[in-house]
């Protein structure tokens, strides 16, 4: 035991390296729970334990070591210094954790790893790992391959490199263990997974078997895009963007890993034929062949080492024959080697020279070689080459260089054709159309056609203005043969988003892509969920939630992480034979889980003890209810994954029939759906309960999927594995299970709609019946809002969207969640074929076959392939019949195909239109009905962007425009908004008001009031002044005459089952958007217009909404003349005119705002006259916008801002008004936080602390953490605040506040301290008001204007305003302030505050600064203050040029000197300390080790230093704080001890300097300040002494002792007495001994009352010490009066009383036995003295004593106790006492040697020594 006292005792640290396991056990847990306590990652304390950490993870115990490494654990992810371990401890945890039998002890070094991969240390870790793998021992290569495997799983392979696991998986399938060999299978499919057929190559030599075995693994690993599902700590503030980026991600997975990366490249250079290039050149053709054919064989190596490959090259390039083998060796991987510039300089010119070859085979070879450099080139390195050659005489190289010039460019993307490029091909390739050669006419009408692929018609079209029309056409067919047959262009549309070359590049022996249909996913189209839902749009109705993720556990493992959270009782009770003893274990184990931490709940290790025998087969209800309620609990409460839910799904499902558990059953479901996911839960347990033959577990499954349905919404559910399984459950025979199923059916009618009916009618007439008859009860009902799962979350995120994109979005959401089939590989060539053939019964063979795919699909992807192609040349079919059955195609694919037929409306919609002219009625109704089908679909966006439509409306075809605008205007009565390309529109439609036709003008003017309500009048007229002037007049006539008729938008629409926003008056639309945004849309805008429309004149309607700011001003204006007038209009419509106020807040015209505010004042100013009291709706629409206000940069604005919100207390409770401004201050705009801060403090000033909502507490804890906000007025600005409540309730403020840093609290103490007295509390409450009942009657006709006396109303008001305490950035307006952490930013401007005590600043002589002592300033300083110039030259102190600093502490220095006005520099006085000690660091860190620095000036810079900071504390000690005393201390310190001080010129002076300048410091400053800063710095023995022996027996009785013995009380806590005794100097040690006994010695036993603040004073060794000396002190008193006489030498009539005192206080003393040891003389005077003082004291004045006179001469002499200790006190003490031992009797002393001696012995003689 005595061995345990004495390791318990220790600190952690030294706990952790204890020989004693137990000890290092105990040093384990605490460190972790110290661990989680540091909340500060750059703790200190955290470098204790670095070098420990490795220790932790191996410790030799196993027992010790798991709490080892937990703690090891909570190190790496929390301390900022644990980087620095990460190559020592991972391989710790590789040698001495990986071979552990424990699987926790494994488990915890694989979280290690991980986590040190988290925080950057990915390559270090894998390196650690990689090296595992070559051990010896199994277990630690088997739990490395985990690890890895776990950290590829986990951070992705952008983070976690599969370079080097690819180059080891081939070891890894060479291993002798079986379990090593598995895991490395499973490693290989992880790996797949990121880099997909890339990693094919690498294990081509691995066993056939295993191959065969991973190929199957392969082929089950899903298609789509892996997911990191953990990040690097820079990665977690983008975290939410990375996940959207991965959703967004393609489908089909391209390697991220491009596999030529994998290989190891092979030098062929120094294998090549010593006579290789002899044997090029030689004239038989046997040895050029055998050389090449050696060349061949080198270079069938994938991957070449870089080198000098350019002879080589010059060198083939004389051998004709060679270019096949160039090719080859290009593909292989050549042109990765010599790259672009020798490629292009060397082998194009050559290759295009010898296109001249007639020999086809030759000609082959040099294509496809030609075809490889470009692979290492553009376009634009090679177009200087291939120009050159288009003029060239001979035909053949004319065609191939065209040839490859077009291939090429299909290889290309748009942005490798610039307008520079594309322009001089063309010019010559117009030369080549015109060639006599018909191959090489041929070749260049492919260019061109590649060409107009690429960039697009319209950029080619421009240069062919000259070919004639058939050349054109020819252009254009080359053009849609291309579109059809090219692979390359089909390959190109299938890398979704990655361009040709680069696949090509990437991957040079991966075989290519199959090939896909051109028109497959258009470039902008968002990926498509699951769910059917867009990503990357707004909020939608399946919100994002992080799917929890977990491995199957071993029950070993299981078992072990229940036996840590369970009660042991509970385990075992849970296996008992007796069921009472299996209740009482279920009952211990749901009370345990409801006491649990989310975090804290092993899901899955509590699932398999629910489990464990008898497990769900148990017989007993009770015991079985408790156990589903438990499960529930789980699921509900802990991280539940899917691994956890697959354990009891299938046992739930066996329950959910059962008559007592059903019900518990399905809540187990329900939150298992809830934590998993509702649409994986159904589909699981659907699937699980048809696999059952019980018939009442179906139908109970069907009846708890149709509610869950209800409570969590249709997102995200598999409505095609659905639909199979309700129709296995119509044909059961049982009726329960089939009625279940058509309830279910009536659930998915309310989501889905009429669409659900297409997939039973293959049903029996009598069951399509009952289900019709289940449709018809669900018709006209809406579904019900999601009360569960993540749906509930995102609805609340969907409030304040527009209604109408909700409404829309929730449509599409409905046909997206339709299972559909794609149907582009049913779309043949043959079939396309057949639609594009010259026979008509051909083709129409090919659209029947197109319609019955079309039908027999019923639901289709928009991947069609190359049909919209083919369909749009067959609506300009000849033949009629044709034409219609093309449209009935197009209208048959609009509803198979849904939303997705969005993007092919400009392919294939606008072409419909074109048919719109067809001169026969049958025809155009035909597409016109198709039109209305597709824009049922799509919407009406899609037709109006772009210049498509009005190119259809200037085709002059009478038929097209009629039809046309018919149906424009038809469907843009519907619409609310247009796209800008609609204004294109404008100019055909005035057109066709002149057309010769009458029913196209008829038309187009029934359309011009539809297009002016979308585009306006004003555009509209501007549009048509472009006209011709006859045009002109008529047309706007004809404007004014639509403008009289002008229809209205159509009011938004209301999402369904939300409430109403506000509540406007009877006449308004019900359902409204919440008026909630951060910067108004047209949405809003709209519905404010339509709203205030029956409120208003329509001439004041118009003013208002009008575009131009002018015509708001004249509204404004009008409002305030009539605002008296209409007094109850203006009530009954305040809701809406405050919304309108406070859309002008967001214009950018300062005028507007102006006028706004001034509007404003006068209207609360009336509102408080009639006693109005604001509503909830209208205070929440305006005051968060009026608050925006306060933030702006100009003064006036924010001005007129505080006087509308002090008006607004007046019609609404202040307490509501206090949310809406703390909501203000958590913006980034400074100046918003430090207003609103500062009306904060006038609510509490007004209102009292009762104004603070939610609580004070609360309130006041947010306000306090704005002290250390980095802009200035917002920290003074909460400072003021908190004075403000100080000044309300005293102290108590400190715990309203709760903990702040340091640095905040000495902030907000010294403003409290500078705040004086406590300000008068306000003289009365503001009221809550009754609310008000609005009129009922609205009157817009606003006429008069108001009169005189509200004008002067107002200015009393405001005149009157009581100013508000906290409205300057501090509550005392110093002359100087300086925020050290902003020294460069301008600083606020300072108010006076008139309740307040104020400097006189007008007396105030501004600050006139000498000349430099040293050298003069560089520029003449002047500045517009004294506040500023001060804030500027303090600074500068900490500048890191010297002289600088010098200059600016020889400023200060005199600054300091000036004391006409003290006061004035008190706010200064830690602003330049701080800087001063700034500068002593930045000497001690920089300039003493810069050799380029003179130590002269270093010597200089400390002089000044010293210099002022003396100035500074001869006056201003005692106001600096304590956390500046203990740094500039510190830093005084730390100069005396640096030895490079002493090396110095003037070191020596220096430190003396420095040591008075101590000395004075401890002599002026605060007493309690100085002892605690020495408390810190203790180790410094000599500093306390000092202190102790000169000042505390005078300055005792000013010393805050609690908060001394505070510190030392925490100091010893930190250093125990072993601790102590370890150190290598006892100065500590011995100053604590000291610095007690001197406290115990001058207030006796009183001290133990200064206890006050140690809580546990019994555990503490503070108070047994103090016991200690205490109880040796009356032990030993004897010896103390012993002392206390021969130390106290009777020299004054002052010792002489106190030497009475004493005897008195102990009578029984003798000082006979002490007077002996006394010279005789002495002893006489002594006695002498006493019997004086006894006759004065018995009241004999009349006895005279007998003396020589000196006791008299000392008395007079000496000073009273309340006088100051000068050293004029000291050598009168020194005086007298040598006159009384006969030594002098001289009346001065002259020696300051004596006196300094004597000075000593006189303090020393009070000094109890120890």
């Amino acid at each position: 035991m005595g061995d345990d006292s004495e390791w318990m005792k220790l600190p952690v640290d030294q706990k952790c390296e204890h020989k004693v396991w137990k000890a290092r056990l105990t040093g384990y847990e605490e460190a972790l729970k110290l661990f989680q306590r540091i909340d500060d990652e750059k703790s200190p304390e955290w470098g204790k334990f670095l070098g420990l950490i490795k220790k932790f993870v191996t410790e030799s115990n196993a027992v010790a070591q798991l709490k080892g490494l937990e703690a090891a654990l909570a190190f790496v992810e929390r301390a900022h210094v644990a980087n620095r371990t990460v190559g020592e401890v991972v391989n710790g945890v590789v040698s001495k954790v990986f071979n552990q039998p424990k699987a926790r002890a494994k488990e915890l070094g694989s979280d290690i790893c991980l986590m040190y991969i988290e925080i950057e240390k990915a390559e270090i870790v894998q390196e650690e790992l990689i090296k595992g793998l070559d051990n010896k021992n199994p277990k630690i290569v088997l739990a490395c391959v985990e690890t890895i495997h776990r950290a590829l799983s986990e951070f992705g392979a952008k983070t976690f490199s599969v370079k080097s696991i690819v180059k080891l998986l081939p070891k890894l399938f060479e291993s002798r263990e079986k379990p090593v060999r598995d895991e490395a299978k499973l490693l290989a499919v992880e790996v797949y997974k990121w880099i997909r057929d890339a990693l094919r190559p690498s294990l081509q030599n691995i066993n056939t078997v295993q191959l065969k075995e991973l190929e199957e693994e392969w082929a089950k690993v899903p298609s789509g895009a892996p997911r990191q599902s953990r990040f690097l700590r820079s990665q977690q503030d983008l975290r939410a963007k990375y996940e959207q980026q991965q959703q967004q991600a393609e489908s089909e997975v391209d390697p991220q890993v491009d596999p030529y990366e994998l290989l190891e490249p092979v030098e062929i250079l120094s294998k090549m034929p010593k006579d290789f290039y002899e044997k090029t050149e030689a004239k038989k053709w046997q040895e050029r062949k055998e050389a090449l054919e050696a060349l061949d064989a080198l270079t069938k190596n994938p991957k070449l080492e870089a080198g000098d490959y350019g002879d080589l090259v010059r060198a083939l390039k004389k051998v004709p024959q060679c270019f096949y083998d160039l090719q080859l060796n290009a593909l292989l991987g050549w042109h990765r080697v010599y790259g672009r510039s020798l490629g292009h300089m060397l082998v194009v010119p050559t290759i295009l020279e010898k296109f001249k070859e007639k020999k086809a085979q030759v000609v082959q070879a040099l294509a496809e070689a030609i075809d490889a450099v470009f692979l290492t080139t553009t376009l634009q390195n090679l177009s200087e080459d291939i120009l050159a050659v288009m003029d060239n005489k001979n035909p053949s190289i004319k065609q191939q260089a065209s040839l490859f010039l077009a291939r090429s460019i299909r290889l290309s993307t748009p942005s490798a054709l610039p307008k520079t490029l594309v322009k001089p091909l063309c010019c010559a390739l117009l030369k080549q159309v015109n060639d006599s050669a018909p191959e090489v006419r041929e070749a260049a009408f492919e260019v061109l056609a590649s060409m107009m692929k690429v960039v697009g018609e319209r950029a080619i079209n421009p240069f062919l203005t000259d070919l004639d029309k058939a050349k054109l056409d020819k252009v254009s067919c080359t053009f849609h043969f291309i579109a059809f047959h090219t692979k390359i262009a089909d390959k190109i549309a299938l890398a979704g988003g990655k361009k040709g070359p680069e696949k090509e590049k990437s991957a040079p022996n991966v075989q290519p892509a199959p090939e896909a249909p051109v028109a497959g996913v258009p470039k902008k189209a968002k990926p498509v969920t699951a769910g059917g839902k867009q990503q990357g749009g707004k909020s939608k109705n399946a919100a994002e939630t992080k799917e929890v993720t977990e491995t199957e556990l071993s029950m070993e493992v299981c078992e072990e992480k229940a036996a840590a959270v369970l009660p042991a009782t509970c385990i075992k009770q849970l296996d008992s034979a007796n069921w009472k003893e299996r209740l009482a274990g279920m009952e211990e184990f749901l009370k345990a889980v409801e006491l649990m931490d989310k975090n804290e709940i092993p899901c899955q290790a509590l699932v398999r003890m629910l489990a464990k025998k008898p497990g769900w087969k148990e017989t007993n209800f009770q015991v079985m209810q408790l156990k589903l309620q438990a499960l529930a609990l789980v699921a509900q409460k802990g991280r539940f994954s899917k691994t956890s839910a697959s354990l009891v799904l299938d046992a739930l499902v066996d329950k959910v029939g059962d008559v007592k558990c059903g019900g518990k059953a399905k809540e187990a479901l329900t939150a298992i759906g809830e934590a998993c996911s509702l649409p994986w839960t159904a589909e699981q347990v659907v699937s699980m309960a048809f696999t059952q033959k019980n018939p009442k577990n179906q139908a109970e499954t069907l009846s708890w999927l149709s509610n869950a349905v209800k409570e969590f919404g249709f997102a995200g559910i598999n409505v095609k594995a659905f639909i199979t399984h309700v129709k296995t459950a119509l044909g059961a025979t049982n009726p329960a299970v089939r009625t279940a199923a058509i309830c279910l059916l009536g659930v998915m009618y309310l989501y889905m709609g009429a669409p659900l009916r297409m997939f039973f009618e293959d049903e029996k007439a009598a069951l399509l019946s009952q289900i019709d008859a289940e449709f018809q009860k669900m018709q006209g009902q809406t579904p019900p809002a999601p009360t569960r799962g993540s749906n509930k979350r995102s609805e609340d995120q969907e409030k304040g969207e527009n209604p109408e994109e909700q409404e829309e979005e929730g449509s599409a959401d409905v046909v997206d969640l339709l299972p559909r089939v794609d149907i582009s590989d049913k779309i043949t060539e043959e079939m396309v074929a057949k639609i594009g053939d010259k026979n008509w019964k051909i083709r129409k063979e090919g659209l029947d076959e197109m319609a019955a795919v079309i039908s027999d699909a019923k639901f289709i992807k928009p991947t069609v392939g190359n049909l919209p192609i083919a369909l749009k040349a067959r609506l300009g079919d000849s033949n009629k019949i044709l034409v219609q059955q093309t449209l009935s195609i197009l209208k048959q694919l609009a509803t198979a195909m849904g939303p997705g037929l969005k993007q092919h409306v400009k392919s294939l919609g606008i072409p419909v239109i074109t048919v719109l002219g067809d001169s026969k009625n049958t025809v155009r109704a035909a597409a016109l009905a198709t039109l209305s089908a597709w824009v049922e679909q799509t919407g009406m966006k899609e037709w109006l962007e772009g210049e498509e439509l009005s190119e259809e409306l200037q085709r002059e075809n009478a038929f097209l425009r009629q039809e046309l605008l018919g149906w424009l205007t038809e469907h843009l009565t519907t619409l609310r908004s247009v796209p800008s390309d609609m204004l294109l529109c404008v100019a055909p439609l005035y057109a066709c008001l002149e057309d010769r036709n009458g029913d196209v003008r008829k038309k187009a003017q029934d359309a011009l009031p539809i297009f002016m309500t979308h585009l306006g009048f004003d555009k509209m007229k501007k549009t048509a002044g472009k006209l011709k002037p006859g045009s002109k007049d008529q047309v706007v006539a004809l404007l004014e005459k639509a403008r009289s008729i002008m229809p209205a938008k159509p009011p938004a629409k209301a999402a369904p089952a939300k409430p109403a926003a506000i509540t406007p008056p009877a006449n308004l639309s019900a359902g409204v958007l919440k008026w909630n945004f951060s910067s108004p849309r047209i949405e809003y805008i709209e519905q404010l217009k339509t709203q205030m429309a029956p409120c208003v004149a329509k001439w004041l309607q118009e003013e208002l909404f009008h575009p131009d700011f002018q015509h708001h001003i004249k509204a404004i204006s009008a409002m305030i003349e009539c605002l008296e007038a209409e007094k109850d209009g203006v009530v009954s419509c305040l809701d809406l005119i405050l919304k309108w106020f406070t859309l002008r807040f967001f214009d950018t015209n300062t005028s507007v705002l102006m006028k706004a505010l001034e509007f404003l004042k006068l209207l609360f100013l009336s509102l408080d006259k009639q006693d109005y009291q604001l509503s909830d709706l209208e205070a929440s629409s305006f005051i968060p916008y009026l608050i925006l206000k306060m933030g702006e940069s100009k003064d006036v604005v924010r001005k007129d801002v505080r006087a509308i919100m002090d008006m607004l207390c007046k019609v609404y409770p202040a307490s509501k008004i206090f949310p809406f401004v703390m909501e203000g201050t958590k913006t980034k705009n400074s100046k918003q936080r430090a207003e609103c801060l500062e009306e904060l403090g006038c609510l509490i000033s007004l209102c009292g602390l009762l104004v603070c909502q939610p609580t004070p507490a609360k309130a006041l804890k947010e306000i306090a953490v704005h002290i250390g906000d980095r802009d200035t007025s917002v920290r003074n600005a909460a400072l003021n605040t908190i004075v403000v409540v100080y000044n309300k309730c005293g102290d108590q403020v400190y715990k309203l506040i709760g903990n702040l840093s340091d640095k905040d609290m000495s902030m907000l103490e010294e403003r409290i301290k500078r705040s004086g007295k406590e300000m008068a509390p306000p003289s009365k409450q503001v009221e809550e008001k009754i609310p008000r009942v609005p009129p009922s009657q609205a009157n817009a006709s606003l006429l008069r204007k108001p009169s005189k006396h509200l004008w002067d109303e107002l200015e009393r008001r405001l005149q009157a305003r009581p100013s508000c305490p906290t409205s300057g950035p501090s509550l005392v307006t110093p002359e100087f302030s300086l925020d050290v952490a902003l020294l460069e930013n301008d600083l606020a401007p300072i108010c006076e505050l008139p309740d307040l005590v104020q400097h006189k600043l007008e007396d105030l002589e501004p600050v006139a600064f000498p000349e430099p002592k040293t050298r003069p300033l560089p520029a003449p300083f002047d500045l517009p203050s004294p506040t500023t110039t001060i804030n500027l030259v303090i600074s500068k102190i900490a500048c890191g040029d010297l002289n600088i600093s010098m200059q600016a502490l020889t400023q200060m220095d005199d600054v300091f000197r000036q004391r006409s006005s003290p006061d004035a520099m008190v706010n200064n006085i830690n602003q330049f300390l701080i800087a001063t000690v700034l500068q002593l660091r930045l000497i001690n860190s920089t300039h003493m080790a810069d050799q380029r620095v003179p130590k002269e000036d270093i010597s200089k810079l400390y002089s000044c230093i010293v210099g002022s900071i003396m100035t500074v504390i001869e006056v201003f000690a005692r106001e600096a704080s304590s956390g500046v005393l203990k740094d500039l201390i510190e830093g005084l310190l730390t100069v005396i001890l640096d030895p490079r001080v002493e090396d110095l010129q003037d070191g020596r002076q220096i430190i003396c300097s420095i040591n008075i300048l101590l000395g004075k410091l401890f002599e002026k400053g605060e007493q309690t300040n100085l002892l605690r800063c020495v408390c810190v710095c203790v180790c410094i023995g000599f500093l306390t002494n000092y202190v102790m022996i000169r000042f505390l027996p005078e300055t005792i009785a000013s010393v805050n002792l609690d908060r001394i013995l505070l510190d030392i009380h925490n100091f010893m806590k930190v250093f125990p007495r072993e601790r102590l005794h370890k150190l290598p100097n006892d100065m500590a040690h011995r100053t604590l001994k000291t610095l007690l006994h001197t406290l115990c010695r001058l207030t006796g036993p009183k001290i133990l009352d200064h206890l006050t603040l140690v809580e546990n004073r019994k555990e503490s060794e503070l108070e047994a010490h103090l016991k200690k000396v205490i109880k040796s002190s009356a032990a030993k008193l004897s010896r103390d009066q012993e002392n206390y006489l021969l130390t106290k030498r009777c020299v004054c009539l002052q010792d002489l009383i106190e030497l009475w005192d004493y005897k008195q206080k102990h009578p029984d003393v003798d000082l006979n036995y002490f007077l002996r040891k006394l010279s005789p003389s002495a002893r006489a005077s002594v006695e002498r003295g006493l019997i004086t003082i006894r006759t004065e004291r018995e009241g004999k004045a009349n006895m005279q004593p007998p003396t020589t006179g000196t006791c008299s001469r000392v008395s007079i002499a000496l000073p009273t106790g309340s006088e100051e200790l000068k050293p004029s006190v000291f050598r009168e003490r020194l005086k007298a006492f040598r006159q009384l031992n006969g030594l002098d009797n001289k009346d001065t002393l002259t020696s300051t040697g004596v006196c300094k001696d004597a000075l000593y012995f006189c303090n020393s003689s009070t000094l109890n020594p120890i």
